[in-house]
């Protein structure tokens, strides 16, 4: 059986997974309602975070597909994925147009020599243009450097959600047939008699974990044959050999796995027995074979520390909650997640210091934690800074901006007092493409304020493009904390006082404890309040003092949103119920103690 291996790239929300769902549909590998976003954070949030793999059978050829996430934050997922196929599916919204994450990972897989398929999805969006969007691919193709080869991109236009596939536009069609015979066409066979006679080397491109298999390697067969029982070697090329033992394998069918004895070039196995195995490492079974070139994965971008939740409300609610569970929930997390740096050495006072992609990144960590019982706080997210011969760099992001034109103004206004620089200007009948760049420290707690700006008509999406150096000190319009001076329950007298004052983060009856931070302030100073104080009641009634209560729903802390609105000496309380911000030291007098 012939084998093609493809992945498929996309921006976030241009239609990747629905499009594989309906691929697998089609060939029967999958029933009515399986998809490929099977994590429960991915079902909620509507988008991929793990790159997941999947097998469709069509005319006697198996074709290994690789979904892979469309977030910035994620990168680290896409680019190992890319080098393990042979093509890619380029899928571009035919309403949005390219967009930087699908600059991002078109960049990758022309650097990696491979030439894409384009598939140009929606076209029953009620403003889709294909004939333009297709005119946008093939001039980002020529902006990033495509050879003439990869610049002659088939295209195929479909509706994801329907399952049709045309060549044409005026084609008539009733499911993804010209998609698929588009990638038996264009795809080349994952391996010739030539690599199958070579002997074994195969290198893994993701990692799973199993409670019963420990670490599983999903890999790439290049050359040669695998099978189970076998005795490996594991090369890198900077590190001594190590050896092990295939305990089991398994290749996919649809989303199931399916155990094998015997893998050949060109397929993508998943091998359980070797415990150390590691992304960009070459199985072997011949000490003597040259290993394969190692993976490269970007440098994250910001650091925070995972501290034990010292709270008085601490214990409560968490089932894990001591420095060790947190430790090995972090080792844990290292095993899958190649984005994530943890510095186990910072232990003490400090806790544990986790860099990541992103805001969203470690959000997203941190949301998995808190569901499975953890209990932590965290500090402030910083942006990490490198030294190349004495200057400082910084890491900067490219912002891509749609608004409606009324709300452009202040986007530049307030982009420009974070040290970003317009590039592009675009204007699209009503709406305007603006094009930023600048440091990501620019970025953090900017989305809260941009969905005010726009009132929640922009769309904002971003990526990393590189370090650069250092851009200077940022003003960032500080907004206060309002901090609870007693421990007890917040009434609603009290928070109608306190509304004038600012954003409210909790509700009556909510339970707070001294030095918890419950709002901000909008004139930008500290303020001790009370939200536990009742109303003077007396026995004489007047009808005039009575005055109805109108409380303002509360501005509700997520993780995300904690993360940006937090400051410097703030930690953020994560637990399996409830986020609550508080300040690093709970009295006012430990505060100006530290000050001093």
């Amino acid at each position: 059986m012939e084998i093609r291996n493809i992945a498929i790239i996309a921006h976030v929300d241009h239609g990747k997974t629905t499009l594989t769902d309906a691929l697998m549909k089609q060939t029967g590998v999958a029933e009515e309602g399986v998809s490929m976003d099977s994590n429960t954070l991915e079902k909620e949030r509507g988008i991929t975070i793990y790159a997941k793999n999947a097998a469709v059978f069509y005319k006697d050829t198996k074709i290994n597909i690789v979904d892979t996430p469309g977030h910035a934050d994620f990168g680290s997922e896409v680019e190992r994925v890319l080098r393990s196929i042979d093509s890619v599916l380029l899928v571009v919204d035919a309403q949005e147009g390219p967009m930087p994450q699908t600059r991002f990972v078109l960049k990758k897989s022309l650097e990696l020599g491979l030439k894409p398929i384009v598939i140009i999805n929606k076209i029953d969006k009620p403003a889709a243009d294909p004939a333009r969007c297709e005119e946008q691919v093939l001039e980002l193709f020529l902006e990033l450097g495509a050879s003439n080869e990869q610049s002659d991109f088939p295209v195929v236009y479909s509706i994801g959600r329907q399952g049709i596939a045309r060549l044409k536009l005026t084609d008539e069609s009733t499911d993804l047939t010209p998609l698929l015979d588009t990638i038996l066409k264009h795809v080349p066979p994952a391996s010739t008699a030539e690599a199958a006679a070579k002997p074994l080397r195969a290198q893994p491109f993701n990692l799973g974990y199993d409670n019963f298999l420990g670490r599983l390697a999903i890999a790439r067969v290049y050359e040669g044959t695998l099978k189970t029982g076998s005795q490996v070697f594991i090369k890198h090329p900077s590190s001594p050999t190590s050896s092990g033992k295939i305990v089991k394998m398994f290749t996919f069918r649809g989303l199931q796995k399916i155990e094998a004895t015997e893998v050949s070039a060109g397929d993508i196995v998943m091998i359980a027995g070797l415990p150390d195995i590691y992304i960009g490492e070459t199985i072997t079974d011949d000490p003597a074979t040259e290993p394969l070139a190692a993976i490269s994965i970007d440098e994250p971008t910001i650091t925070l520390n995972f501290l034990v939740n010292n709270s008085p409300f601490a214990g409560r609610e968490g089932k894990f909650v001591t420095s060790r569970q947190i430790r090995d929930r972090l080792e844990r997390e290292l095993e899958v997640n190649v984005g994530l740096k943890v510095d186990f050495e910072s232990e003490g006072d400090t806790g544990y210091r986790v860099s990541g992609r992103g805001e969203l990144h470690i959000a997203i960590l941190l949301e998995n934690m808190r569901r499975e019982g953890y209990e932590m706080q965290v500090s402030q997210p910083q942006v990490i800074f490198h030294e190349v011969d004495g200057e400082k760099l910084e890491p900067f992001e490219e912002v891509i901006i749609d608004t409606p034109q009324t709300y452009q103004g202040a986007i530049i206004e307030r982009l420009g007092t974070r040290k970003f620089v317009m590039k592009d200007l675009k204007i699209h009948e009503n709406q305007v493409r603006l094009t930023f760049e600048g440091p990501t420290r620019g970025l953090l707690g900017y989305r809260n304020q941009f969905v005010l700006d726009t009132k929640g008509e922009g769309i904002m999406s971003s990526r990393v493009v590189g370090f650069k150096p250092y851009a200077g000190e940022i003003k960032r319009k500080q907004v206060g904390s309002m901090i609870s001076m007693t421990s007890g329950k917040a009434l609603g007298f009290a928070l109608w006082n306190l509304q004038e004052r600012g954003v409210i983060y909790i509700s009556p009856a909510v339970e707070v404890y001294e030095g918890m931070v419950i709002g901000n302030t909008s004139k930008g100073e500290e303020m001790e309040v009370n939200p536990t104080k009742g109303k003077q009641l007396t026995n004489m009634r007047a009808s005039g003092s009575d005055e109805a209560i109108n409380l303002i729903p509360p501005y509700t802390l997520t993780i995300e949103r904690g993360l940006e609105v937090m400051a410097e000496d703030e930690y953020l309380e994560i637990t399996p119920i409830s986020v609550r911000l508080r300040k690093m030291y709970l009295t006012d007098l430990d505060r100006v103690r530290a000050r001093r």
